[in-house]
C-alpha cells in the first residue's frame, strides 16, 4: 500500500472538481486500513477532525478547496452468500462494492429487496451512512449489520441495525460517530420470496411502457434505470452528485399555511412506509408532518435549467447542480447558498444539502 503526495481527486468525485489531497492512499483490505492507521507518522491526521477523509464512490461530495490531510480511498470488495433460511438471503458486500453493481447481483441470483435502488451512484460503504433511499424505499429495510474500524482504537466492530440510528438520508455516522469509524463491510438481509414494490406511480407507467408481461425484480429494476436516466444527467458526460438537497420536514401546521398561498405545493408524509411520493395537497397526514418536495420548492423560484457561470441547475431535475466543465467546488457552494436563500425567502423553508461539503 502506497501513500501518495499532491494527488488530483478529480477523477474520485463525480462532480468533476479538480482538487488535491496533500496525502493519498487506496486501500484493498481491512489489514491496508489498520496498518495505515498503525503508522505513527499519520496520527497527526487521524487525531485532528477534518484531516482524514473517507472517500468511496464519490458520488456524494463538494470539494471547495484542497484537502490539507489524507484521503483515504475504501477499495475493499467482494459479495459473499454468507447463509441462508426459509425466507432470508444473507449477503456481505465489501465497502468498496459499487452500489448499483450489487443490485445487479442480488437481481442477477434472485435476491430481492434492493431492485427499487438500483442505478443509485456510490459505494456499499456509503449506502448506510446516506440510509439511501428511492421509489418507495430504504436502505434500512434490508439492513442487517455492517463492521467498521475505529479509527482511534483501530479495532473492528459491528454496528446492528438499531445502533445505526437510521433515518430519511440519515444515520449515527452523519451525527456522533461523524468521523471515527470506517466501514469495511455491510450484511443485508434479503427476501427469496419479492416484496415487490410498485406503488411508486412511475414504476407502474414505465413496466407497462415496456410491455413486461409479468412483474419482477428484474423489471422493477429496468424500470427504475429507465426512470433515473430519463431524469438524471450522467455524471460521465456532465459532472453532478444526484441530489444536492433533501426533501424538507415541517410541521403539519406550517404545511397548512404554506397550502393557503401555494395550492400546488408538492408534499407527501416522510414515513417511507407510505409510498406515495409527489401525494397532492388534501391528503391527511399523519401528525408526523409534511415532508416536501425540494425540487419543486427550487423550480419555483426559477432556478431550473438555469446557468450560472460553469454551474447551474440541471434542467430536467431541479434537485441536481451541475458542472459544465470548468466550475470550482466554490462555485457550486455559492450557487447551492443562493438556492437556500431563495427558497427561504419565498416559502420559509430552510433546505438542507444533502451533499456532504469539504
Amino acid at each position: 500500500m502506497k501513500i501518495l503526495e499532491n494527488v488530483s481527486l478529480k477523477k474520485f468525485n463525480t462532480f468533476g472538481i479538480n482538487a488535491n489531497a496533500r496525502y493519498f492512499l487506496e486501500a484493498n483490505t481491512v489489514f491496508d486500513i489498520q496498518n495505515f492507521l498503525a503508522d505513527k507518522s499519520f496520527s497527526p491526521f487521524r487525531a485532528v477532525a477534518g484531516r482524514l477523509l473517507i472517500l468511496g464512490g464519490g458520488s456524494n461530495i463538494l470539494f471547495t478547496k484542497n484537502f490539507d490531510g489524507v484521503v483515504l480511498k475504501n477499495n475493499i470488495k467482494g459479495i459473499e452468500l454468507l447463509r441462508e433460511d426459509a425466507e432470508h438471503y444473507y449477503v456481505k458486500a465489501g465497502a468498496g462494492e459499487l452500489w448499483h453493481q450489487f443490485v445487479l447481483h442480488c437481481i442477477k441470483n434472485n435476491y430481492a429487496g434492493v431492485e427499487n435502488l438500483s442505478l443509485i451512484p456510490g459505494s456499499i460503504g456509503a449506502a448506510p451512512i446516506q440510509n439511501i433511499g428511492a421509489y418507495g424505499v430504504e436502505q434500512k429495510e434490508v439492513f442487517l449489520e455492517l463492521e467498521a474500524i475505529n479509527i482511534k482504537e483501530n479495532k473492528l466492530v459491528v454496528f446492528s441495525k438499531s445502533d445505526c440510528r437510521f433515518d430519511y438520508r440519515d444515520s449515527i455516522f452523519k451525527q456522533e460517530a461523524k468521523g471515527k469509524f470506517i466501514i469495511t463491510s455491510v450484511t443485508f438481509k434479503l427476501y427469496k420470496t419479492p416484496k415487490l414494490n410498485t406503488s411508486y406511480g412511475a414504476i407502474n407507467r414505465e413496466i407497462e411502457k415496456m410491455g413486461d408481461k409479468e412483474v419482477s425484480i428484474a423489471s422493477i429494476s429496468r424500470a427504475v434505470c429507465n426512470i433515473r436516466r430519463s431524469k438524471l444527467p450522467d455524471p460521465e458526460k456532465i459532472g453532478n452528485a444526484g441530489s444536492f438537497f433533501k426533501n424538507p420536514t415541517i410541521p403539519s401546521e406550517q404545511y397548512q399555511e404554506l397550502m393557503k398561498r401555494f395550492p400546488e405545493v408538492v408534499a407527501f408524509p416522510p414515513s417511507p412506509s407510505d409510498n406515495r411520493a409527489g401525494a397532492k395537497v388534501g391528503s391527511e397526514a399523519r401528525g408526523e408532518g409534511w415532508k416536501l418536495a425540494a425540487g419543486w420548492l427550487i423550480e419555483q423560484c426559477g432556478w431550473k435549467g438555469k446557468q450560472v457561470g460553469n454551474t447551474g441547475v440541471h434542467k430536467d431535475q431541479a434537485l441536481v447542480l451541475v458542472n459544465y466543465g470548468n466550475a470550482k467546488g466554490a462555485e457550486v457552494f455559492e450557487l447551492s447558498e443562493k438556492i437556500l436563500q431563495s427558497v427561504k425567502e419565498k416559502f420559509d423553508v430552510e433546505l438542507e444539502r444533502e451533499v456532504v461539503v469539504v
